[in-house]
């Protein structure tokens, strides 16, 4: 029984060191192989630190470039100021050209006109007598001494200026010569022309319509100022009239005493 015995016992013993053996082997495999894997993933891992390294250098050396160029983009307040400066003067002096270029002909023209208003200056004279500015009669005389009738207010007035009948549509024209310093409308005149005479002489010519002059425009004695209108509310029953007055230094005075008879 113990011969039989020591051949199995030697072959269990067999068996145990190829199991161990086997063994032994498979984890220097696995080891190997876990090894291999390992060194592969380290190495992945570097090209991938040592690819990340180089975007971060690019990155900042691209970074660097784009300040570099800002740098050199830069301008200092000094060189700023002296820029605006410059640019100030050359607009300053483009405008002053072109002002004096929209200005020289306005300016030729004011002289012009400065030259021509000398030249036809009016001046009327105590002496100086006036023309007859519309067709028709006094049918109310100048009185400032002693009240008239008035016949649509009916009642006594003075009377500062001359009330002269006339058709409507009939042309006034300008007693003497001057020129235009108001064209205005008021309730008892209504449209009323005004024309300075010249030495403190002025001739005011109500109840008008369609007048063609304008303030500032010299006008010559005789040359048409507007038409007869229809009278306003304060000569209804007076009709279509002209009311002439003339002002010396303001003041009323008879236009009659210096009327041309023919």
């Amino acid at each position: 029984m113990k011969k039989n015995e020591e051949p199995f016992q030697m072959k269990g013993k067999g068996m145990a060191a190829a199991i161990a053996i086997c063994f032994i082997a498979v984890v220097a495999l696995v080891g190997a192989y876990t090894f291999s894997s390992y060194k592969r993933e380290m190495k992945e891992q570097l090209a991938k630190a040592e690819e990340e390294q180089k975007e971060k250098e690019r990155e900042v050396e691209e970074k660097e470039q784009s300040e570099a160029a800002n740098t050199d983009r830069i301008v200092l307040p000094e060189q700023e100021e002296a820029a605006q400066n410059s640019d100030g003067e050359e607009q300053q002096e483009e405008g002053e050209a072109t002002e004096h270029a929209k200005e020289t002909p306005a300016q030729t023209d004011a002289g012009a006109e400065q030259t021509a208003a000398a030249g036809t200056a009016a001046y009327f004279s105590e002496e100086d007598t006036l023309l007859w500015p519309v067709d028709g009669n006094v049918i109310m005389n100048y009185s400032m001494d002693q009240s008239i009738y008035f016949a649509t207010l009916d009642q006594y007035k003075y009377n500062p200026a001359v009330v002269i009948s006339g058709q409507v549509g009939a042309e006034v024209k300008a007693a003497a010569a001057g020129t235009v310093s108001a064209v205005d409308t008021n309730a008892q005149t209504g449209t009323t022309v005004s024309i300075d005479m010249g030495n403190g002489y002025a001739a005011i010519y109500g109840q008008l319509k369609e007048v063609p002059v304008q303030p500032g425009e010299y006008v010559t004695e005789n040359s048409v100022i507007g038409y007869v209108s229809e009278p306003t509310k304060y000569y209804s029953v007076e009709g279509p009239n002209l009311y002439f007055q003339l002002l010396k230094d303001g003041q009323p005075v008879n236009p009659m005493d210096h009327i041309a008879y023919e």
